[in-house]
């Protein structure tokens, strides 16, 4: 990868890391869903209006548009409402951490529904990263299952929603990424908004709430969109792969500096083994490593 792609690699981790920064603060004010169903509306205005400024139009097909539904399902509605509900809970440097348990389900998941088997040093990557969960979640959750445990698990069925949906996004392989962006935040829009009207509206909010939800929306989700794709087709799923390594950084940095979060020893060791895990199933390290002995 060009200097320019490692610049916006670690862009859009900060991007996304700063996403659970920007929940905690609005968590304070704001209920689960309305601040999801804010999230994706203003992302959906600032992408398609992006999408027109530059000539493009969205698909006027019936199939495409189930298709944007049910990413919309996978890749916002569950995972969002999951990760928030989770936060009320949790603090956002666990729920990074767990959230970076993604790749650990997709190769998985990828072994089952695409026949893609799971090879020696993914295998053991699967394990350590499950490893790293349940050091994360602890033994307590054994002898008794608290509101605590039940928010780590929710973050982990987020992580397993990202899944299914990376999976199911390769479909769109033919449509323009930043089209695929807007028409999936549309769907996710158009689902939340019976779900905020009839259980969630609350929008009496103070300005540092305004702005977290503003940061949240264009900078965490339209913008990192925008950038996630654009390298998506530049460098390829792989190399997109390391910025699961970079998320949970920023996201540490801005709940230990700012928000005065405190990580326990579980949450460090949890760390360490899923990021072991994530470079067992990346195989780069490893490769260059049997390179080098040959030599």
């Amino acid at each position: 990868m060009s200097a320019r792609e490692w610049l916006l690699l670690v862009v859009l981790s900060i991007l996304w890391g700063s996403s659970f920064f920007f929940i905690k603060i609005i968590l304070q004010e704001l209920q689960p869903l309305s601040r999801v169903f804010i999230r994706v509306g203003l992302a959906a205005i600032a992408l398609t209006t992006f999408v027109y400024m530059r000539g493009q139009r969205m698909p006027a097909s019936p199939r495409i548009w189930r298709a944007f539904l049910v990413m919309g399902a996978l890749n916002n509605l569950i995972p969002f409402t999951l990760i928030v509900w989770g936060q009320t809970h949790i603090n956002s440097s666990l729920a990074a951490i767990l959230n970076a348990t993604t790749p650990v389900f997709t190769v998985v998941l990828a072994h089952f529904i695409h026949d893609q088997r799971l090879t020696l040093n993914r295998l053991v990557g699967v394990l350590l990263g499950l490893c790293g969960a349940i050091v994360l979640i602890g033994s307590e959750v054994l002898y008794e299952l608290n509101l605590q445990s039940l928010g780590q698990f929710a973050i982990l069925g987020a992580a397993i929603s990202y899944s299914f949906a990376g999976i199911y996004g390769r479909r769109f392989r033919k449509l323009s990424p930043v089209v695929t962006a807007t028409g999936m935040l549309i769907s996710t829009t158009i689902m939340m908004l019976p779900l905020t009207l009839l259980w969630d509206w609350s929008f009496k909010l103070s300005i540092i709430t305004w702005s977290a939800l503003l940061g949240l929306a264009i900078l965490s989700t339209a913008i990192a969109y925008l950038i996630y794709f654009h390298l998506l087709a530049a460098v390829g799923a792989t190399n997109l792969l390391l910025v699961t390594f970079l998320i949970p950084i920023s996201a540490l940095l801005l709940g230990v500096f700012i928000l005065n979060e405190q990580l326990t020893w579980n949450a460090i060791a949890g760390m360490a083994l899923i990021f072991v895990g994530l470079v067992a199933i990346d195989g780069r390290l490893v490769s260059k490593i049997k390179q080098c002995k040959k030599q």
